[in-house]
């Protein structure tokens, strides 16, 4: 598998024709198997194929059924975390250094099955080919990292001053026990790998719900910890939809990683909250993500690639995506001028497509919102570009701009999750961060100026987890592994301490303070 980031993706390309080539065989080879793949659940090292079927439809052709997964009742989660309960007492005492040698193991199986993952990626949730191999390599990153930390950490292991001659004392950080992981369709893989490595390194076993939107991805994701070393019962997976995370919300486990909705999000800060004691949510929990454009800017045309680029890839299906562009009164015409022409240059196409920038967005109810916010923004501002939606059995929709809508609108508050991005005027910075904070999100965020004491002030002064100082690539996306972490504030996270940062293993274990008085 050749070296790949998401920075590198849109300059680089994939840099090796006959991979594209047999990514094209194989994601052709699993539309035309004639019959869906079936995705059941994985428990205590059983496959269980019950529960009522859903079907998931590729979102490039929704006339055909790719995957069917099984719903799982609160039965059957409870069956989950009980095997995963009994498997907790050897994997806690499983030495950090073999947890770590098993986890490495999954790198081999990744590498292998790459392009198969990069073509299921493209078949559930429609993404390019290039984002695609970009997740697989984020895969592995993530291991490695998560791998590395624990292992430069000493199994956070750390000695304190002891008392008195006679004793030693140290603090460690022991596993909570027994986590659930709650994934995205958006990036079914990596964001699985992210929450469930961490979980499992740092001595957890895991319960897993993959989203109902990418069964086969989840099922493809399990199977990869297959002959790597895994004790039975670590890993349990468990397929369905919001009231099969309810239920894993509602059962026995000791904490929950997950990555989806604020609303939802929020409901497990609080039910996790409750007496008799608080149990860790780890939530990172989307955005509306702000890109400021001043008169300093410079190169208006970098600008509005990396904003056009931040917003629309993946058709905007990404929690970190640009979907406001603030812009300053002195290069605002200019600025639209150029934005509106590269929109219009990127092709939305079915991803098998090697032109394509983007694909479908994920569902019917995408395109409906998708259609509902154009009505209003037509209603209460002006659609720059784009506006449509394609009909057909694909999800296709047209990359999107709007501009001149009141102030406080939904469009520039609320997440929309497909390609529209709101352009707002600003009079000066001043009114460009009082824009920018004025949301109850704070994921990620950019801003293009040349000025030392503007990207000074918009350091200090944003309220974002994910900054990006002239970023050419994303505009205010492009995070990877070991280079930057994938920290929310405000309604965007709920711990502070984001995903591939320094801290963010930490959270998946408690603190015990060791003192040891020797006996005489």
């Amino acid at each position: 598998m050749s070296s790949i980031t998401y920075a590198t993706v849109y300059t680089q390309g994939l840099g090796d024709d006959e991979k594209s080539r047999a990514y094209e065989r194989e994601l052709t080879r699993l539309r035309e198997a004639g019959s869906p793949r079936a995705c059941g659940h994985h428990i205590a090292g059983q496959e269980i194929d019950s529960g009522p079927a859903f079907d998931r439809a590729d979102p490039s052709d929704a006339s055909r059924v790719v995957s069917r997964g099984r719903l799982a009742d609160g039965e059957l989660v409870d069956r989950a975390v009980a095997a995963a309960r009994e498997a907790l007492p050897d994997w806690r005492r499983t030495d950090y250094h073999q947890r770590a040698e098993i986890l490495r193991r999954t790198l081999q199986a990744i590498e292998r099955r790459h392009v198969e993952l990069a073509a299921l990626l493209t078949l559930e949730t429609g993404k390019t080919r290039a984002d695609a191999f970009a997740e697989v390599a984020e895969c592995a990153a993530i291991v490695e990292l998560y791998c590395n930390q624990v292992t430069a950490a000493e199994g956070f292991v750390v000695a304190h001053r002891p008392p008195s001659p006679t004793s030693h004392a140290d603090v460690v950080l022991l596993p909570y026990g027994v986590f659930g992981v709650i994934s995205p369709f958006n990036f079914p893989l990596a964001i699985s790998f992210g929450m469930t490595a961490a979980a499992l390194i740092m001595g957890n076993t895991v319960v897993f719900k993959p989203s109902p939107l990418t069964p086969a991805c989840g099922q493809a994701f399990a199977q990869l910890f297959d002959g790597v070393g895994l004790p039975t019962g670590v890993l349990n997976l468990v397929q369905g939809g919001s009231e099969t995370g309810q239920a894993l919300a509602g059962a026995a486990v000791d904490g929950i990683a997950f990555t989806g909705s604020a609303d939802v999000g929020l409901d497990f800060v609080a039910r996790f909250g409750r007496p008799p004691f608080v149990r860790p949510v780890l939530a990172e929990m989307g955005g509306k993500n702000p890109a400021i454009v001043t008169d300093a800017a410079g190169d208006l045309d970098t600008a509005a690639r990396a904003v056009a680029r931040s917003a629309f890839g993946m058709s905007g299906q990404k929690c970190n995506a640009c979907s406001r562009a603030i812009v300053t009164d002195g290069v605002y015409d200019d600025f639209i001028e150029r934005l509106c022409a590269i929109t219009s240059e990127l092709v939305v196409a079915d991803p098998i497509d090697a032109s394509a920038f983007t694909g479908p967005v994920i569902s019917d109810s995408s395109v409906a919102r998708f259609q509902e916010s154009v009505a209003l923004a037509r209603q209460d501002g002006r659609v720059l570009v784009g506006g449509g939606s394609a009909g057909g059995p694909g999800h296709f929709v047209e990359l999107t701009l709007v501009d001149r809508l009141p102030s406080a609108h939904p469009l520039t508050r609320d997440e929309l999750f497909v390609p529209i991005v709101s352009v707002v005027r600003a009079g000066d910075l001043d009114e460009a961060l009082a824009e920018a904070n004025a949301i109850r999100y704070g994921l990620s965020a950019g801003i293009f100026s040349n000025d030392p004491r503007e990207r000074e002030r918009f350091l200090d002064e944003i309220e974002a987890g994910i900054v990006f100082l002239n970023n050419p690539g994303g505009a205010t996306t492009g995070v990877w592994p070991g280079s930057q972490t994938m920290s929310g504030w405000k309604g965007s996270g709920s711990a502070g301490k984001g995903g591939f940062g320094p801290w963010y293993l930490h959270q998946f274990g408690r603190e015990q303070s060791r003192t040891v008085f020797d006996v005489a």
